[in-house]
């Protein structure tokens, strides 16, 4: 109970950051320099205004400077790290691949927000994410099939990109040829359409390092099933088109492939 208890301080602490890092990386910001400060007023904050989870509840979830509303996405993202790390401790016991594994999921969590919130997925915590999943190995041998497997599940989903943006793209090219006229028949009336961005061929770089190639495949499948009913519901509401952040659901499934992978896999081989 003791290593869980500290697994979970662990993790609100480490969440604190994370709040950091969600909020200046998409600014260019230094996530080092300039210490914790109201966004309104910008008034640095005291020590006992970072307590995670609590300092919001105290303060009731606005600043005591200026009085505005500080977001819940704080404590959230400060409980969703104290639960990640817990229930990761719980499951597998602490250990040195289990810290930098648990680093990946927090990647992959600064991730999933910062994709919800600016549609944008930086490569320097995308390449983090693929670093700690790769290190993040038993042995050796270990560190050279999680790069392997990484590296075929990039080649896999750049593959997937090119070939899905190409079908979409002739699609439009073809409706749009029907409807051409001599005012615009010598210019391009469709546009480029990307499948997928470049920032989701990296997750799933992060999810075959993570998981291997069978368990990928299936968190890959897991989070096109997340995603269907929330693509369902957005696009019914909206008559122009929509993109969807999928890093959310690909992270979502990873990490339930991840701490499920036993039952998961015997599934897999009663199938197969």
């Amino acid at each position: 109970m003791i290593e869980l208890a500290i697994a979970f301080i662990f993790g609100i602490a480490v969440g604190s950051f994370l709040n950091v890092i969600i909020f200046r990386i998409p600014k260019d910001e230094s996530v080092i320099f300039n210490g914790s400060h109201c966004t309104n007023c910008k008034n640095k904050l005291k020590p006992w205004h970072n307590i995670p989870i609590l300092s919001w509840l105290f303060l009731k979830g606005k600043c005591s400077f200026c009085n505005s509303k500080i977001s819940i996405q704080y404590p959230l993202i400060e409980l969703f790290s104290g639960l990640l790390f817990l229930t990761l401790i719980y499951k597998f016991g602490f250990s040195y691949p289990i810290i930098f594994i648990t680093l990946s999921f927090f990647m992959l969590l600064c991730l999933s927000v910062i994709d919800l919130k600016y549609k944008m997925v930086p490569d320097s915590l995308n390449l983090l994410a693929i670093f700690f999943a790769i290190i993040g190995a038993w042995n050796i041998e270990g560190i050279f099939t999680n790069f392997q497997n990484a590296i075929l599940f990039a080649g896999g989903f750049t593959l997937l990109r090119f070939s899905l943006s190409y079908y979409l793209t002739s699609s439009a090219r073809r409706y749009a040829n029907k409807t051409i006229t001599p005012w615009t028949k010598n210019y391009h009336t469709y546009p480029f359409i990307e499948a997928m961005g470049e920032g989701d061929i990296m997750v799933a770089a992060t999810m075959g390092a993570l998981l291997g190639i069978k368990l990928a495949l299936a968190a890959i499948f897991l989070s096109a099933i997340l995603a269907l009913p929330i693509m369902l519901i957005l696009t019914s509401k909206s008559k122009e088109p929509i993109t969807i952040p999928f890093v959310p659901f690909l992270a979502i499934a990873t990490f339930i492939v991840y701490i499920f992978d036993s039952h998961i896999l015997t599934y897999i081989e009663a199938l197969y």
